[in-house]
């Protein structure tokens, strides 16, 4: 484990947004060195995804959560009490947040979206990125059209008048989402709660509407 661990870090010096070092880079690291590690047991993988997210470090979280999805083919249901426990510890931002939930937890819950309730209940978590989250999350099974047996419009109802603007957008993005699967009932909430919902969300979720549509409810802003 010290050794792909050591690995990681040979790869990675001082690694930041600023010396150029893009996701995409990234990720093109994180498969080289994943494709040398022998045992890709998925409670092995997880666990040295763990300790790279102990290092409190944006390239080294891109690899944890990367990583983490490439098992996603051994995704079983107790793996979502890991994830949340990492949602609620290592996500600190809204980057983290999405990378982490629109990949490898969004391919989890799409699994086993048993866990709906569980979800909702992040709603009302003080981090903003966790109440984020709970939007964001539901992307994944939104646009592979496996939102069988989940509400996306609990989440917005439950984030309508978040107090932080990345919740809102977060919701907004899924309802965006969402619209190019069930549009009408997209139009029908955003007309039924046009009066409320807040302008940055609002603005979000009509993107991906026909001329037509998207011109009647731009009438509100």
């Amino acid at each position: 484990m010290s050794e792909i661990l050591a690995g990681v870090r040979k790869y990675l010096k001082n690694p930041t947004k600023q010396t150029g070092m893009t996701t995409i880079k990234i990720r093109s690291i994180s498969s080289k060195i994943f494709n040398t590690i022998e045992n890709k047991d998925i409670y092995h993988i997880l666990n040295l995804s763990e300790q790279l997210l102990k290092e409190n470090n944006w390239a080294f979280g891109v690899i944890a959560y990367d990583w983490a999805y490439k098992v996603r083919k051994q995704y079983n249901g107790r793996i979502f009490e890991i994830f949340e426990g990492w949602l609620f510890k290592y996500v600190s931002g809204w980057g983290s947040c999405d990378d982490f939930c629109t990949h490898a937890f969004g391919n989890l819950f799409m699994q086993k979206n048993e866990f709906f309730p569980r979800i909702i209940n992040w709603t009302e978590h003080e981090k903003f990125c966790v109440r984020r989250a709970a939007a964001v999350i539901l992307i994944y099974s939104i646009k592979y059209d496996k939102n069988i047996n989940i509400n996306p419009f609990i989440v917005s109802d439950k984030l309508l008048n978040d107090e932080h603007y990345l919740v809102l957008k977060g919701y907004g993005w899924m309802l965006k989402v969402l619209s190019t699967i069930k549009p009408n009932e997209v139009f029908d909430y955003l007309k039924r709660n046009e009066d409320r919902m807040p302008r940055l969300a609002f603005r979000y979720a009509l993107e991906k509407f026909d001329k037509d549509k998207k011109n009647i409810l731009m009438k509100r802003i």
